[in-house]
């Protein structure tokens, strides 16, 4: 099974070759609403994921579905302008082979975002949330199976998966460019369905702040073939139950894009500062 993963893998990433020598130092992954970013960035090359042989492609509103090559700043990065989620159906070697491609391209930081509800009361929507830690509820661990050796060791190490010393840089970041930054840890459900009332109260007892249905399983693929990972999550609304207002899609959208120049600044300064005197 897991060399099937990795022989699909290596096809994937012969046939980026076929398209682009390019080589990341990073890799950036845009979730909703977010994918404006990559407006900013000096654009060397673009792969449409339907162009990579046995790719997964996003099928939700909002995820553009390509890969864009180019700087941030100096900085060489790849960006995924939009992910693929459990919920569309993927296995979830699928769902995580975006992550493992871009490390085999090159990036050694996982810079990860998201939209997200707030589960943390102080919270409140359009807020910045850096990931410190997370939690995966009902998602498949993405290393179930027979190891890939050639990625990662058998049982890593998960007690620091989000990376110190890139959050500090992100957290002085905030705080010369004047942008609020709250801190928590981001939980994954696995979705499409939003949270129940119920299944929010448990979060928030789990120690939660904030909810999705992304990135902690892209966050372990990473930790595992030696990515220093890092994330950002925007708060776009208040999870169920906490307001009396239905959720929505749109509305997890509207507000993704009213915080997204805030969003490309913090971010921009940040990838920037990664690599400060490298």
């Amino acid at each position: 099974m897991m060399e099937q993963v990795y022989d699909k893998l290596q096809k994937c990433l012969q046939s980026v070759r076929a398209k682009t020598d390019f080589v990341p130092k990073a890799a950036i992954v845009l979730g909703s609403g977010l994918g404006d970013y990559a407006d900013d960035i000096k654009v060397v090359d673009e792969i449409d994921y339907k162009e990579i042989a046995g790719f997964p492609v996003s099928t939700v509103p909002g995820h553009a579905g390509r890969f864009i090559f180019g700087y941030v700043g100096e900085v060489p990065v790849v960006c995924m302008k939009g992910r693929v989620h459990y919920y569309e159906g993927y296995p979830i070697t699928d769902v995580v082979l975006p992550i493992r491609l871009m490390k085999l391209m090159g990036a050694g930081i996982l810079f990860l975002t998201n939209a997200s509800g707030g589960v943390n009361k102080e919270f409140q929507a359009g807020d910045f949330m850096l990931i410190t830690d997370q939690i995966s509820c009902f998602a498949p661990n993405p290393l179930i199976g027979t190891n890939i050796d050639e990625l990662g060791t058998r049982f890593p190490d998960m007690s620091e998966i989000y990376d110190k010393e890139l959050l500090e840089i992100i957290r002085n970041t905030a705080r010369e460019e004047g942008i609020s930054l709250k801190e928590g840890v981001y939980v994954q459900l696995t979705g499409p369905s939003f949270e129940s009332p119920a299944e929010i109260k448990m979060i928030r007892t789990l120690g939660g702040d904030a909810v999705g249905m992304s990135t902690a399983v892209e966050a372990i693929a990473g930790r595992h073939a030696g990515m220093r990972v890092c994330g950002i999550s925007c708060i776009c609304n208040p999870a169920a139950g906490m307001t009396e207002n239905p959720l929505s899609h749109k509305e997890v959208q509207e507000a993704a894009d009213k915080a997204a120049p805030l969003f490309k600044k913090l971010m921009t300064a940040s990838v920037t500062g990664f690599y400060m005197g490298m």
